[in-house]
């Protein structure tokens, strides 16, 4: 994935290959632990570093709902949100059935294999351009979409430190800022 930039997965793509992942393919067994890994990070929008530390331990009840406070790895940020219950109850059940312990990590592999696994996948899948990001820029985009693009929220949720790195990094082009001006045009 050196020098290319990852791009965010559709709502068809993210599916697509949580499920291949699953089930496996030529060239790659099945592996539910990356796709539980990758799951998570599409749906708490961490990236795949601090996912893959993850303990159940680090998720902590908070009244009628959980919190997880973690620092994260690359900008070294303390983060403190709640995480959905059925979030929780997700990562509960993989720890049963994975018989992982409250202060293991959920997820015993490495970035750098989760990035050739995935690499194999996009492959056999035909696409380009995926990395363990594009899972983090699905959330991203996801939120964005779903809440009236509201840029300020999922710069918040991402903890960049500006809306323009937020923009960029979902990939809100000033080609496209002008075509949405072109569309709104109200002259009276």
């Amino acid at each position: 994935m050196a020098n290319k930039t990852t791009v965010a997965l559709t709502q068809d793509q993210y599916k697509e290959m949580i499920q291949t992942i699953r089930e496996g393919g030529i060239g790659f067994r099945k592996n539910d632990r990356i796709a539980n890994a990758l799951v998570l990070e599409a749906n708490l929008g961490l990236r795949i570093e601090d996912i893959l530390n993850l303990k159940l331990n680090d998720i902590i009840p908070d009244g009628d709902r959980y919190r997880l406070n973690i620092v994260e790895q690359k900008t070294k940020k303390k983060r403190s949100f709640t995480v959905p219950f059925p979030i929780y109850q997700y990562i509960k059940l993989y720890a049963m059935e994975n018989g992982i312990g409250p202060d293991e990590r959920l997820f015993a592999i490495s970035e750098r294999n989760v990035q050739k696994y995935l690499q194999k996948v996009s492959g056999y899948l035909g696409y380009d351009n995926i990395g363990t990001h594009s899972f983090r820029k699905f959330f991203a985009t996801e939120i964005y979409l779903n809440n009236d693009y509201n840029i300020v929220l999922v710069q918040q949720l991402l903890q960049h430190s500006s809306v323009a790195i937020t923009q960029r990094y979902i990939g809100i082009t000033s080609e496209m800022q002008e075509k949405a001006l072109l569309g709104h045009i109200q002259l009276l």
